[in-house]
């Protein structure tokens, strides 16, 4: 049974985390590894060197988003493929564990999983624009 009294605090406390999580891989993409410096990592992967200015964008706004509870619903949907990507091309290879050298998927699997328990409970408690309007 869901205690609908402290659920909206629940999903609160959820979408902050996953909002800082994100803030914080921006951070370190943005000012540790640096926009050149990420695009490189990206190219090295295969990918294009666009497509890492293209995520930290997604994530600095992603973050923003959730934090405030702007969409919420929306944007951890749309912040999924991040996380699928990165499993992908970098944390699959060195396998499950995190621990493991170049982190493995575990962890980026668990933060998806936070994103559609976030979709699925709603925006939570002090929410500036909720993804679904109430009747």
């Amino acid at each position: 049974m869901i205690d609908t009294r402290t659920a909206p605090y629940a999903a609160f406390i959820l979408r902050i985390s996953l909002g800082v999580l994100f803030l914080a891989h921006f951070g370190l993409k943005f000012f540790v590894f640096t926009p050149a410096g990420t695009a490189q990592f990206f190219q090295s992967l295969g990918l294009p060197g666009a497509l890492a200015y293209l995520t930290m964008v997604a994530e600095l706004l992603g973050a923003i988003a959730l934090i405030l509870g702007v969409y919420t619903r929306f944007v951890a949907i749309a912040l999924i493929p991040i996380l699928l990507g990165a499993i992908v091309t970098v944390h699959w290879s060195a396998g499950f564990f995190f621990s493991n050298a170049n982190g493995g998927w575990e962890f980026p699997a668990f933060w998806i999983i936070g994103l559609l328990a976030l979709a699925l409970v709603g925006d939570g408690a002090f929410a500036l624009k909720p993804s679904i309007a109430k009747k």
